[in-house]
């Protein structure tokens, strides 16, 4: 995906008439349909899918559905027209009634299987088959695939309803959940990091599910009390929402050969992939060998770029699985995903994790990620030694390019235009030490950096005082002082041709932002919510849109603050479950 702001559409859409005229339904019209499904999509009961790329569903509308917010700066970047979110068609198809879509849409949607991988290694305990036949998109439903303005979307709903992958639940999401996907993507969107987009919300005014969750206050690890919330569905959106998990579903069965399109099966969804989400880099007449090889080379670049702008911007994924893993190159889930406030290099927000999804080790586990990617290619090259040398190459190759991408954001985050590798690598370790010794707000401390302080009195804005810090103060500052007199001198002799102060601030406040998505910001905005209130949601909206400016005094003593020590440690506030 690109961050480049898109032309606006020769032609604006301004009724749910004009948008069914794009439809367009590439996945469905080219891939195999599950050959079990039924054709009307009433099909929402848990079973084993044996091959197929997709099953019609049709999504169980909320009930009594009501407009609670949409983006209206992606509804410009459509074409759309503001109006729509809030209008009873656009409403009714985007709550999960299709039923009555203008033709020529189609009154069923799909989900999707995938495999399930954790940290490089394959699982099939979470289907309730043991097979992995049963496990794939239980409450996501695409419901639209259209061409706006020369650009493919898939538009989704999250919480649609069960689907045969629903192992059991109920489909459903929650508003508190939706409120906190709804919110991030547009937030990573406005950091400059690819991500899947968010179209529209509608919670239901009268139906709500039971969810595990946390009692106010509480420090426990996993939710402690049963609390009914209401439902909720939001439309997110991206050129496609293939996954890796997807591939290697498909790369899975040519092992065991269930049936005899195994092989022309995992072929079809990699070119797919290749035609929705790299068309403008590889050539359509090439072979399907020489397409991989390159699929595998440009997915490496995207996959090390976006997880570098994930420690950028100081965010960490959480349930970083290979199904969470777009196999375009963005980010796809918002699960127990979570900004850093204290800086901690093992920051993981899922209580159900452990190091290896933690903030800085998002690379290593983006390296699992490759790996599985690149396994599930494999089977189309095994006739072609060559091409299979090729990429082997470029998977033993990523680990390279991975820090190569990492010290280039680094180096960014510290004003430095390139040079002087060696000492940087230097000056961020001893960095990274005094970071987590202090403590500081990964934000706060790279914001205020970004103004070349003279001294340590502007960093301490970013300090939070505990036992750790008081204690030793006078020497952990003596430290800092050291350090910052290293990194101005550093910056001194950065660069080829002399920068002024002012232009070195300039560029390290284009990487390094104001303000976060923090959870306990959304908190609120969600506990107003439950009663009708969605103020805050929009507030949060407005504010989030543009992380890198300076915004007015209120907003900055609202949002641009260190997060109270009471927080620290409370489920919710600190730290999720993967009921989130």
């Amino acid at each position: 995906m690109t961050n480049q702001q898109p032309q606006k559409p020769p032609l604006a859409i301004s009724t749910l008439d004009d948008l069914a005229k794009l439809a367009d339904y590439s996945l469905m019209d080219t891939l195999n349909c599950d050959p079990d499904a039924t054709a009307n999509g009433e099909d929402h009961a848990p079973r084993q899918v044996f091959s197929g790329h997709y099953v019609p569903v049709k999504p169980t509308p909320i009930k009594a559905p009501e407009y609670v917010a949409h983006s209206k700066s992606f509804f410009s970047e459509l074409g759309f027209a503001d109006g729509m979110a809030e209008s009873p068609d656009f409403i009714r198809l985007f709550s999960g009634d299709i039923s009555k879509a203008p033709e020529p849409m189609r009154k069923v949607g799909w989900a999707t299987g995938y495999a399930l991988s954790i940290y490089g290694r394959e699982f099939t305990q979470q289907c309730p088959f043991q097979t992995g036949n049963g496990y794939g998109d239980g409450r996501a439903i695409s419901v639209l695939e259209a061409v706006i303005n020369g650009q493919r979307w898939e538009m989704q709903l999250k919480g649609g309803g069960r689907t045969p992958y629903c192992r059991g639940a109920d489909g459903r999401a929650v508003l508190r959940s939706s409120i906190r996907e709804f919110l991030a993507q547009e937030h990573m969107h406005a950091l400059g990091v690819p991500t899947s987009r968010s179209l529209s919300l509608y919670a239901s005014k009268t139906e709500t599910v039971k969810r595990p969750w946390y009692s106010e206050g509480s420090h426990s690890a996993d939710p402690d009390v049963l609390i009914s919330e209401p439902v909720a569905i939001s439309t997110r959106v991206a050129p496609s929402f293939i996954r890796v998990g997807q591939l290697e579903l498909f790369a899975r069965r040519t092992r065991k050969n269930p049936h005899p399109k195994v092989m022309e099966e995992l072929e079809k969804i990699v070119l797919h992939l290749i035609d929705r989400e790299y068309a403008d880099v590889i050539d359509k007449p090439l072979s399907t060998p020489e397409k991989v090889v390159l699929l595998a080379r440009e997915y490496q670049r995207r996959f090390t770029s976006l997880v570098a702008n994930w420690v950028r911007v100081g965010f960490c994924q959480g349930n970083f699985n290979s199904d969470n893993c777009a196999a375009g190159g963005f980010t796809l889930d918002y699960g127990p995903f979570g900004f850093c406030d204290e800086f901690n290099p093992y920051y993981q927000p899922w209580s159900g994790s452990s190091d290896h999804f933690s903030f800085m080790h998002q690379p290593h586990a983006a390296q699992r990620n490759f790996d599985m990617f690149c396994s599930a290619l494999r089977p189309l090259l095994e006739a072609h030694q060559n091409y299979l040398a090729e990429l082997d190459e470029i998977q033993k190759g990523f680990s390279v390019v991975m820090q190569e991408r990492m010290e280039k954001m680094w180096a960014a985050k510290l004003g430095f235009s390139g040079l002087h590798t060696a000492l940087h690598k230097k000056l961020f370790s001893d960095l990274e030490t005094l970071m987590t010794q202090t403590p500081v707000d990964y934000t706060i401390f790279f914001r205020e950096l970004s103004s070349l302080p003279e001294d340590i009195g502007q960093l301490k804005k970013s300090f939070y005082s505990n036992s750790r810090y008081d204690s030793y103060a006078e020497d952990i500052d003596k430290l800092w002082s050291e350090w910052l007199t290293q990194w101005r001198a550093l910056l001194n002799e950065d660069a080829i041709s002399p920068r002024s102060s002012d232009e070195i601030s300039r560029q390290m406040k284009l990487v390094n932002p104001k303000y976060t998505l923090r959870e306990w910001f959304m908190v609120p905005a969600y506990q107003q919510a439950v009663e009708g209130d969605y103020s805050l949601i929009r507030e949060l909206q407005a504010v989030m849109k543009q992380p890198y400016a300076e915004q007015l005094p209120e907003v900055e003593e609202k949002y641009y603050r260190l997060k109270p020590l009471e927080f620290f440690g409370v489920g919710g506030l600190s730290h999720l479950s993967c009921s989130s």
